[in-house]
C-alpha cells in the first residue's frame, strides 16, 4: 500500500523543473507557492505572515528559506540541500532583507531569476517589498505556471494516493447517510462522522499514515432543504426535515492528495420534481464521464453537458463547469470549463460534477473523482448514483 511520495520521486520532480526552466534560459529560481514547494520538496507547512520560499542556485542546489521556528521542521521533512534561515517577522530586519543576504551569497548577480510570484503574499498580515525590488539580478522571469502545469498529470504514485483517498471517503459518506434523519441537526452529524470515520481510517492504516490535510470527513457545509440551491453557501446547524433534498461532499487527505465525492440524497421521499432534476443530474455525470478521453481539449466535456442541458430546457439552472483536476489541491487546473483549451492526457485526475440550482427548491449534483486512461475515464469513487440507495431514512 501506497501511503506517501518517496524521496526519489520528489528529487525527481525537482529534476524534472530545472530542466524545464532552464530551456527558458533562466539560471535559478525561487518558488513562494506553498503547495508547488510540497510538490517539489515533500515540505509540507502552514504559510502564515513569515515568509518561505525555495530558491534552486545556479549549480542546481535547493535551499529551503524558512523562519528559525521552521528549521528544524525543514531539515527533518524537506528534501533538499540546504536549509537556511531569519530570525523571525517582522523581525529588526525584514525577512526579504535576510533572503537578498542569501542570494548575494549564493553569486544570482549577474543570473537569471524565475519567479512564480515577485514577492511573497500572505491574507496573515505580511507586507513586504518584491524580490527584485530588494535584490538587483541580471533579470527576472515570471514562471507562475510551470510548476502547476507539472502537477497535472499524475504519476502511479500519486494515482494510488487519491485511489486510497476515495476509499475513505466512500466509508464517511455511508456513515454521513446512515446518521442522517428526519429531525437529526446537521452539525451533530457531521461530527459524528468525522468521529467515527478518522477513527477508523488512522487505527487501520496505522503509524505510517501522514494525512497532509484531514482524515477522513463528510459534510453537507449548509446544503439541505431550499439551502442546496447554493453551491458553497457553508452555513451549517440545519435540522434535517422529511423532503429535503441534500447535496453532500465526502474525502479523506493521505499525504496531502484529496479527492472528492458529492451526491444528491433525499430525506425519506422524493416529489415527482424532485426525481426530475436529479435523474438529469444523474445523466449528466454519467454523460460528462463518458465524454472525457485523451487527445481533445478539456472545453469539450463542458460543452457536450451545456448542449445536454440544453435540450432539457435546465440551462439556466447550471451555475458552474462541469468539473476541475484535483490532487494536492482539492481546485488544480485545468478545468472542463468552455475557456480552457487544455488537452487532456492519461494519468490526469479530475472530479466531474455538473450541477443545477433551482432557487427556492433545491440543488443536485453527484461529484465523482476519475482517472483519465489510454482510452477514457476510470471512476475511482464508486459510491452508488440511484434514487432508491440514496434515500436517508428517519429511525
Amino acid at each position: 500500500m501506497i501511503l506517501k511520495i518517496t524521496q526519489e520521486e520528489f528529487l525527481e520532480r525537482q529534476k524534472n523543473f530545472i530542466t524545464k526552466y532552464t530551456k527558458k534560459s533562466i539560471d535559478a529560481a525561487i518558488i513562494f507557492s506553498p503547495i508547488d514547494i510540497f510538490y517539489l520538496t515533500g515540505f509540507h507547512f502552514s504559510a502564515t505572515e513569515r515568509p518561505i520560499c525555495l530558491i534552486v542556485d545556479a549549480d542546481q542546489e535547493t535551499h529551503m528559506f524558512v523562519p528559525l521556528l521552521e528549521e528544524d521542521h525543514a531539515l527533518d521533512n524537506a528534501f533538499v540541500d540546504h536549509v537556511v534561515t531569519y530570525p523571525e517577522y517582522p523581525g529588526e530586519r525584514h525577512p526579504m532583507e535576510h533572503l537578498k543576504d542569501i542570494l548575494k551569497d549564493l553569486k544570482l548577480a549577474n543570473k537569471v531569476i524565475g519567479l512564480d510570484a515577485r514577492g511573497y503574499g500572505s491574507p496573515m498580515g505580511y507586507e513586504g517589498p518584491a524580490v527584485e525590488e530588494v535584490f538587483a539580478a541580471k533579470d527576472y522571469v515570471l514562471i507562475p505556471k510551470l510548476v502547476e502545469k507539472m502537477r497535472m498529470v499524475k504519476s502511479d504514485a500519486e494515482v494510488a494516493l487519491i485511489e486510497e483517498s476515495c476509499r475513505w471517503a466512500n466509508l464517511a459518506h455511508q456513515l454521513l447517510q446512515k446518521y442522517t434523519y428526519a429531525g437529526a441537526n446537521e452539525i451533530d452529524v457531521v461530527n459524528k462522522v468525522r468521529r467515527d470515520a478518522g477513527w477508523a481510517m488512522i487505527h487501520t492504516l496505522g503509524d505510517r499514515y501522514i494525512p497532509h490535510g484531514q482524515s477522513a470527513f463528510a459534510y453537507y457545509r449548509g446544503q439541505i432543504g431550499k439551502n442546496s440551491a447554493y453551491p458553497h453557501i457553508n452555513k451549517p446547524n440545519s435540522i434535517f426535515k422529511r423532503g429535503d433534498t441534500l447535496v453532500t461532499a465526502a474525502g479523506a487527505d493521505v499525504f496531502g492528495y484529496g479527492s472528492e465525492l458529492e451526491r444528491i440524497m433525499f430525506v425519506d421521499e422524493v416529489s415527482p420534481e424532485q426525481e426530475k432534476y436529479f435523474n438529469i443530474a444523474t445523466e449528466a455525470l454519467e454523460l460528462a464521464i463518458d465524454t472525457i478521453k485523451p487527445g481533445i481539449p478539456v472545453s469539450v466535456i463542458d460543452e457536450t453537458i451545456r448542449d445536454f442541458f440544453k435540450q432539457e430546457n435546465v440551462l439556466k439552472y447550471s451555475l458552474h463547469h462541469v468539473g476541475h483536476a484535483l490532487g494536492i489541491s482539492h481546485h488544480e487546473a485545468p478545468f472542463f470549463d468552455v475557456g480552457d483549451s487544455t488537452i487532456i492526457e492519461p494519468n490526469m485526475i479530475f472530479t466531474v460534477e455538473p450541477g443545477l440550482y433551482i432557487k427556492g427548491f433545491g440543488g443536485f449534483r453527484h461529484s465523482d473523482t476519475i482517472v483519465v486512461t489510454e482510452t477514457g475515464a476510470r471512476k475511482l469513487t464508486y459510491y452508488p448514483t440511484d434514487l432508491e440507495s440514496l434515500i436517508c431514512h428517519t429511525r
